[in-house]
């Protein structure tokens, strides 16, 4: 297993740095680097992959070249050891989506990345493929790291292929015409890194295969538009309306006028325009806000605040919920924390505890330097009350 705890300094970009990496081929052009990551033996087995598909709320699906109900199916769990039972013995892919929450000891595999700011980090999907097995030709609209964990896959790449023509009637975007201009065949501890829009196709080449894809997140603009329009929408009084005391006589009343659509035009913009504040807080909100159905809602007998504090004192760690990513921002010597959507100003006394707080899962309260400081305490209390945080 491949050292790469989220303080490791092991990189897994061959000779290049991570200024180099960005500079050259972030959200550019492929790379390929052989042997990334030293792997010895994967961090976790296909039985293993296999029996996490089968729990309820896991993202999990099989996609299968060659079906009864048509080419490139696909079936999502949870699944049954009979639906494993009746699958063929080649050409079909075991896909589990965010597996370093559900099993932490694999958020090792994401340790390496943390070049790249935590919140453009997505998930670790691991995937298990059969001989031949894959998802098909396609094209993603995020980067993504795809690290062999064991045995060969096949990745062949197109820079001709038309990301908009796909085979119609399926429910994958499946490339129609796809004819690659390269190919690598990779072992463990090798890895691709795909910037968005590549098209490329992978298979299991040689018997079964195992593959380890760090993907990143990339709203579209449409949802970063919508969001934030929705946000100035509960900032403005439902009692302010449209208002014309400077309205001038037109020939027709039936014109829309040049000037009454600039009018429009700037008090819109003036409308959309906030103050730094203002953007810092929402952006903040925005890009940690996690999905619900991911996180606790478990009903627990909490303790009083004096009760959790009391326990803070005595307790050696602080475990932070796997689904949650939070951050910071440093507004005009203002300390902004963002957690599963939710915002908090504090002092900037507290920014190395917080620094702590957002890079680490299990927190030794040693690490804290501040930790008896009241405003970190009232913090703590409002995550542990929302079940973000465990005292062990």
């Amino acid at each position: 297993m491949p050292n790469t705890n989220s303080n490791s300094n092991t990189l897994p970009l061959g000779n290049l740095s991570p200024e180099e990496f960005l500079h050259d081929y972030w959200q550019k052009k492929p790379l390929l680097i052989r042997q990334a990551l030293s792997i010895t033996q994967p961090p976790i087995s296909a039985e293993e992959l296999a029996g996490l598909a089968c729990e309820d709320d896991i993202n999990a699906r099989i996609v299968q070249e060659h079906h009864s109900k048509g080419p490139w199916h696909t079936s999502y769990g949870p699944f049954t050891e009979n639906d494993f039972a009746a699958l063929p013995d080649s050409h079909w892919t075991l896909l589990v989506s965010d597996c370093e929450k559900h099993l932490p000891h694999l958020r090792s595999l994401i340790g390496p990345f943390r070049f790249i700011p935590n919140w453009r980090i997505d998930d670790l999907m691991i995937s298990y493929a059969t001989e031949s097995g894959s998802v098909g030709p396609h094209t993603d609209n995020y980067d993504v790291f795809l690290l062999q964990l064991e045995g060969v896959r096949e990745w062949r790449i197109s820079s001709t292929a038309n990301p908009e023509d796909f085979i119609e009637g399926l429910e994958l975007k499946i490339l129609k015409s796809f004819h690659p201009d390269q190919t690598w065949r990779l072992k463990p501890g090798d890895m691709l890194y795909l910037p968005p829009h590549i098209a490329h196709h992978g298979l299991a080449y040689g018997g079964a295969c195992m593959t380890a894809s760090i993907g990143f997140k990339a709203p579209s603009w449409r949802d970063i538009l919508q969001a934030y329009v929705e946000e100035l929408i509960l900032q403005t009084p439902e009692d302010d309306h449209y208002q014309d005391p400077d309205l001038q006589l037109q020939d027709n009343p039936a014109e829309v006028s040049v000037e009454t659509a600039k009018k429009f035009r700037t008090l819109i913009q003036g409308r959309l325009a906030s103050d730094d504040k203002f953007f810092a807080d929402w952006l903040g909100r925005y890009l940690t806000e996690q999905n619900s159905d991911l996180l606790s809602d478990d009903e627990l007998n909490l303790l009083s605040k004096d009760e959790f504090i009391g326990q803070l004192q005595t307790t050696q760690q602080i475990e932070l919920d796997q689904f949650v990513r939070p951050a910071y921002s440093l507004e005009k010597a203002q300390l902004l924390f963002f957690i599963d959507g939710q915002s908090c100003k504090l002092p900037l006394e507290l920014l190395e505890d917080i620094q702590v707080l957002c890079n680490h899962r299990d927190i030794p309260v040693a690490l804290l330097p501040c930790w008896q400081h009241t405003d970190l305490n009232n913090l703590l209390y409002r995550l542990y009350q929302a079940q973000l945080i465990k005292l062990n």
